[in-house]
């Protein structure tokens, strides 16, 4: 139904300080013109030394830091009103669910169905796709038992890391209505560009597939004996019919549509022109982890005033241009009516390509000021990025 901000956010509030019924509440997705101080806040009912605390878990896209306060101290009101868009709050004996529209009115689902409420502490870690996944075992990151090799540790984390941002994005896009409910007739389809060995390609098929989301999956890379070897893996596991794999440029793929774009590690520009295909072919999520990066190392010859204190230094010439390269890539993805932020996607320890670029696609227009920026920072440093030429934006 449809109903004022205010007059749902209230219910919202009431719902949240019934401590006896609540399971609990998440706030996420950005209102329009407002940027929350986190990403998402997860709040739910804890039982510490007999007493009833509110346990608030903040994520900032990066990690998540979690606190446990009194209800008194909450600030839930400010909470509520401090921009964000989406707010599910559950229940004992149900849920409800509230969208800010871009027309600053709200749409509110109700939903009825028994709910446990859980007031333990510490809960122990779930995993998004366990160790005991057929996937994981024929792939050879789990033993035949189902437990993780040691030497396959960092592997496994990658994949739960990489399912930790892909889950919520697709769920926070659904809810805000950037990307249609996935259904038997139209599964969700998701295009790994240069998928290789396709670790990641296949855990987000077996991961949807484990919450009842229909899906299609197809892995793109050049190489045919990576083709071969992903599709004996699908048959051995069975899951032929709602996953591909094909030996094709990215550029050039038969593939026409998608609505989730991986890119993981592609080297160079291919990054870019799995940007420029995600752009082209209209998709609604964007991820990709750039690899390694030469092409504007390549056209930086002549150093702007005062960076020549940086660049006078090859390594830091380097990773200066690194950060350059994908400082466009996001700029020029909200130029094209994306809603683009860097963030990271593993910890350093784990590999040094950890840095991760994630996009939805909102149709926003720019600001003449987005725009500018674009071209003031080109026109500095002189290059014009792959990306941008991908995408035949002229500088002005």
């Amino acid at each position: 139904m449809n109903t004022d901000v205010a007059t749902a956010l209230r219910d919202v509030q009431k719902l949240i300080e019934d401590f006896d019924n609540l399971v609990r509440a998440v706030f996420s997705g950005e209102r329009r013109g407002m940027k929350p101080r986190y990403t998402r806040i997860d709040l739910r009912p804890v039982k510490v030394k007999n007493q009833i605390l509110i346990q608030i878990v903040t994520s900032d896209g990066k990690q998540d830091t979690t606190t446990n306060v009194l209800l008194e101290n909450l600030a839930l009101a400010e909470l509520l009103n401090s921009g964000y868009a989406n707010f599910l709050v559950e229940h004992r004996s149900g849920s409800m669910n509230v969208r800010v529209t871009k027309k600053h009115g709200a749409l509110v689902q109700i939903m009825e169905g028994e709910k446990e409420q859980i007031l333990t502490h510490d809960r122990a870690k779930s995993r998004l796709l366990g160790p005991h996944d057929p996937f994981l075992i024929e792939v050879g990151i789990s033993d035949a038992s189902g437990q993780i090799k040691p030497t396959r540790r960092d592997k496994y984390r990658q994949v739960e890391e990489f399912l930790r941002l892909l889950a919520p994005a697709v769920k926070n896009a659904i809810e805000a209505g950037h990307l249609a409910r996935p259904s038997e007739e139209r599964p969700l389809s998701i295009i790994d560009l240069g998928c290789g060995s396709a670790y990641l390609t296949f855990a987000a098929h077996q991961y949807f597939r484990s919450i009842g989301i229909s899906v299609e999956v197809v892995g793109i890379d050049i190489r045919e004996d990576s083709r071969a070897r992903n599709c004996a893996i699908a048959e051995r596991l069975g899951i032929r019919s709602t996953i591909d794999f094909r030996a094709e440029e990215i550029a050039n793929t038969s593939i026409n549509s998608a609505d989730v774009v991986l890119a993981l590690h592609a080297c160079d520009t291919a990054t870019d022109d799995a940007l420029a295909w995600a752009v082209s072919h209209d998709a609604k999520l964007i991820f990709v982890a750039p690899c390694c990066h030469h092409d504007l190392q390549r056209q930086i010859i002549d150093i702007p005033d005062p960076w020549q204190i940086v660049a006078r230094h090859g390594l830091m010439k380097e990773r200066l241009a690194d950060l350059l390269t994908d400082s466009f890539r996001a700029q020029i993805l909200k130029m094209v009516g994306y809603r683009a932020e860097v963030i990271e996607f593993v910890g350093g320890e784990s590999t040094p390509r950890n840095l991760m670029i994630r996009a939805v696609k909102t149709r926003a227009v720019p600001s003449k000021s987005e725009v500018e920026r674009y071209t003031e920072m080109a026109k500095l440093w002189n290059v014009k990025p792959a990306l941008a030429d991908r995408l035949g934006i002229k500088d002005k």
